[in-house]
């Protein structure tokens, strides 16, 4: 400037103005080194993020300052440090508020009114309860221009923030960025380093369980944890029943889960043995949410993946739900492939064990349950197992019998197991003996014997197995029975054991015989005569009984008592009953022939034949019991062989086997009757297909008169009844029976019966 008041010159201002500007570039180049220094400081992302956030807060004189790095994983932007009272952790997606928009776009901001910006998200202020007046937000860069964060600092402290503070917070955010990617680059290794002895050290523990149960209990407690999961199942499949099937679900209680291998998620990755990654299971059609409904549980998102062996073939698949954090990762995807496909072994080896152990108890239970005793030697003949049965037949404990040599147990009267031993071992052939006799104490018993070689795979002898069948008993029971009937069904009784000789309700048909005059026969033969006639006669009628399958129940002095439909039912036993009650007949007829041209008395019988409901079974005391049986229906059969003396007849039978009958038979309605002890009547039938001509002369034409006089009889009418029964003697005067009727119709036309007649005659003796 002049001294007479001129301008002034601007060359002073200037060099001040260059001196400032050189002071705040020298600034600025100490305060970026000085973030340098102190960058290279530290060794953590902890660290540095903290160092660079105190930096960049001082500076810029603001309140707070927050420094996110975005995770390519989640998509979400995080901060590990927030200055204030207050440290937490915050997370949000990449494009949310101000810092989202930043990262997005690269485009810096400076707001200076937080609240009246609609991209400004209030919900962390509403967390932490900070209040933000003004925004400072800046992208932080790579060298290769790649966005990974930002930096954001909060509320101006004095002013507005300016343009001059966007500069330097961009510069010392640049200036922190090397060490930032170093750190967490090393971060990220220290991280995979700890995934990988962790997840060692997981399938190392994981991997020594054999047992199938515990080993799954542990596989989904691993698998839940590593993955951050709230729930985790492992399926595996079931190829005899074609369904994926667990026995845990973490996060439930203990139960079993079956579905088909084609159903669902998991019927999918199963069938297809690809990867199903799912962040939102309700939106995808493959979801099934009936298993939500059922437990409660609400699936937000899943991640499923085969589990193969290690031929390839699929086995299984392990499914996780619900990621804590959001929706699973590739890496995730990753960790649980290699996870499952570590545990496959395992699971493999646990399904083999698992097997192998149900058939050893399978086995062990088929063993103890058998009847037959179960022996086995290992190849030095030491005796290595025995079952209850073999223990129960040999009356030995554990403890005497096993690892003692067979020849010490099996020596003496017994020796001869030993010698089949030898002969086995010879041949290299099973062995049988049937009934062959073991001295057990000071007892005799009858065992079928067994001997088979154990062979290895490799078909090496390793020992021997001996199996004893105690049939003692069924041999006394076959003897017992086989003199009551039918060898066949001596066989057939001995087969079904116990269980038929206990005490039944069953229908059967019961024929009683007697022998007629008994006492005269036993007074003219005396003692010895009368047992040889006995005995001669009941080899023939226990013979007819037993061709037709029936059992023979008892002999009662000359009487014979004989039973149908016991023990072994047939359907045609009344018959039977009746073919043999005519077989009998002819027997006897054909026997007195003889014994007539040898100047030997006649034997005379009668027999009667009843079906109905009996009780059967082992009846009488400790020291004496009989398979017998007992009930009306006997009674009756017994009534109705007494009655044939009455009647003239030699086979009689009641309405009920009558109407039980299946075949035709010569037979006539002879009575309606009340038997004594008795109060309802029952229609007698005689039996009369074991005549001749010469034993019942004209027995058609007879059979028609016969049926029509008890017609009339019936009716009252006495003289046309009593008229038809003389013809009937007319031709037969032997018919004991019709001269009954022609007696009967005298006397009830010469005193009529009262008006409730109906023609039933009340027995008054047995």
């Amino acid at each position: 400037m002049t001294k007479g008041g001129g301008r002034t010159d601007a060359k002073p201002a200037a060099s001040l103005r260059a001196a400032a500007g050189a002071q705040s570039r020298l600034r600025m180049a100490e305060l970026l080194l000085e973030v340098s220094r102190r960058m290279a400081a530290y060794d953590t992302l902890d660290e540095i993020l903290t160092a660079l956030v105190e930096v960049t807060t001082e500076e810029l004189d603001a309140e707070r300052g927050t420094l996110f790095l975005n995770d390519p994983e989640t998509n979400e932007l995080f901060s590990r440090v927030a200055q204030g009272e207050t440290q937490r952790e915050i997370r949000f997606l990449n494009t949310s508020g101000i810092a989202g928009h930043v990262f997005t776009t690269g485009e810096p901001l400076v707001i200076a009114d937080a609240y009246a910006d609609p991209r400004f998200n209030r919900a962390i202020d509403e967390q932490t309860g900070f209040v933000t007046r003004n925004i400072l937000c800046v992208p932080i860069r790579t060298f290769k221009g790649e966005i990974i964060g930002v930096s954001q600092t909060l509320n101006k402290q004095r002013g507005h923030f300016t343009p001059k503070d966007l500069e330097l917070l961009a510069a010392l955010t640049t200036q922190g960025t090397l060490a930032l990617q170093s750190a967490r680059f090393l971060e990220s290794m220290k991280k995979v380093r700890r995934q990988e002895m962790e997840f060692i050290d997981v399938v190392s523990e994981v991997t020594a369980d054999i047992k199938l149960g515990s080993l799954l209990q542990r596989v989904m407690g691993e698998a839940t944890r590593l993955l951050s999961a709230e729930r985790s199942t492992l399926f595996l499949n079931d190829e005899k029943t074609g369904e994926l099937w667990s026995e845990v679900g973490q996060g439930l209680e203990s139960m079993q889960i079956r579905l088909p291998n084609t159903a669902g998620i998991a019927g999918a990755v199963f069938s297809s043995g690809k990867t199903i990654n799912i962040p939102y299971a309700y939106a995808d059609l493959r979801f099934n949410p009936a298993f939500d409904k059922r437990t409660g549980f609400f699936t937000r998102s899943i991640l499923c993946v085969p589990i193969v062996n290690k031929h390839g073939k699929t086995i299984g698949v392990t499914q996780v739900l619900n990621k804590r954090g959001g929706p699973f990762s590739a890496e995730d995807e990753s960790r649980l492939r290699a996870f499952t496909a570590q545990i496959s072994i395992a699971l493999e080896n646990a399904k083999l064990f698992a097997d192998v152990q149900q058939m050893k108890n399978y086995n062990e239970a088929m063993l103890e349950s058998m009847s037959s005793g179960v022996i086995t030697l290992d190849g030095q003949e030491k005796i290595v197992t025995c079952n209850a049965a073999g223990l129960r037949i040999l009356r030995a404990s554990p403890a005497e019998l096993l690892g003692r040599p067979a020849a010490e147990f099996f020596g003496g009267a017994n020796a001869w197991v030993l010698d089949k031993l030898r002969l086995v071992e010879e041949n290299q052939v099973a062995g049988h003996l049937m009934d062959a006799p073991l001295m057990v104490g000071e007892d005799t018993i009858s065992v079928n014997f067994n001997l088979q070689p154990l062979l290895s795979v490799e078909k090496k002898r390793i020992g021997w197995m001996l199996m004893l069948e105690d049939i003692s008993s069924e041999k006394r029971l076959k003897a017992t029975m086989s003199r009551y009937m039918d060898p066949g069904i001596a066989d057939q009784m001995v087969a079904n054991g116990a269980e038929m000789l206990g005490g039944k309700n069953v229908n059967a048909t019961v024929l009683f015989s007697d022998v007629r005059s008994f006492t005269t026969i036993t007074e003219q033969l005396g003692a010895q005569g009368t047992v040889a006639l006995l005995n001669e006669y009941f080899t023939m009628m226990v013979d007819c009984i037993q061709r037709e399958e029936g059992m023979l129940d008892k002999f009662i002095g000359d009487a014979i008592m004989a039973a149908f439909g016991i023990p072994v039912a047939h359907e045609d036993d009344p018959d039977r009953a009746v073919r043999t009650a005519i077989a009998m007949m002819r027997e006897l007829r054909a026997w007195n022939q003889l014994r007539v041209r040898d100047g030997k008395l006649a034997v005379d019988i009668g027999i009667g034949l009843n079906t109905d409901q009996v009780v059967s079974g082992n009846i009488g005391s400790k020291k004496r019991m009989d398979y017998t049986i007992i009930g009306d229906g006997v009674n009756l059969a017994a009534r109705l062989e007494s009655a044939c003396k009455q009647y003239g007849a030699h086979i009689l039978i009641s309405e009920f086997t009558y109407r039980a009958l299946r075949g035709t038979y010569r037979m006539r309605e002879l009575d309606c009757v009340v038997v004594q002890g008795k109060t309802k009547p029952v229609s007698v039938y005689e039996v009369l297909d074991y005549h001749s001509e010469d034993s019942y002369p004209n027995l058609i034409d007879a059979m028609g008169l016969f049926r029509n006089g008890l017609i009339n009889y019936r009716q009252r009418k006495w003289a046309a009844a009593r008229k038809l029964f003389e013809e009937v003697l007319a031709l037969n005067p032997g018919d004991k029976a019709a001269a009954m009727y022609v007696e009967r119709c005298q006397r009830l036309a010469a005193e009529p019966p009262p008006d409730d007649w109906d023609g039933t005659y009340i027995m008054q003796s047995k």
